[in-house]
């Protein structure tokens, strides 16, 4: 599944489970939203919760994704300077090994 699909999904997701849970919620308690002295009819309520909770999902996938970006990418770092040292320090043995090789390999006669 792509990323832009599971996205999608988890977006639509989100928006399905705050709309149930927050009609549910405010019937249950009954609950009512003011903004000043303006009472908010149930629906706009929900709409908003569920907009700050896309908000919140989105802002929360970009956390992860950024903290385990950058920790694949320091054990990339890592990996290629021990690479790049073990090459360093082993470049002769390697080098003679080439040419041993080179040198001992089966050569095919033309015919």
């Amino acid at each position: 599944m792509s990323f832009f699909k599971s996205l999608m999904l988890a977006i639509f997701a989100t928006l399905f489970l705050t709309y149930v849970l927050g009609i549910s919620f405010m019937e249950m308690f009954n609950v009512d939203l003011y903004v000043g002295e303006e009472l908010i009819e149930p629906i706009k309520a929900i709409g908003v919760s569920a907009l700050i909770m896309v908000l919140l999902v989105t802002i929360a996938l970009a956390i992860v994704l950024s903290v385990f970006g950058s920790l694949i990418f320091i054990f990339m770092m890592v990996f290629g300077a021990i690479a790049m040292v073990m090459i360093g320090v082993f470049w002769p043995v390697i080098f003679i090994a080439f040419i041993i090789w080179l040198i001992t390999r089966d050569k095919k006669q033309v015919a």
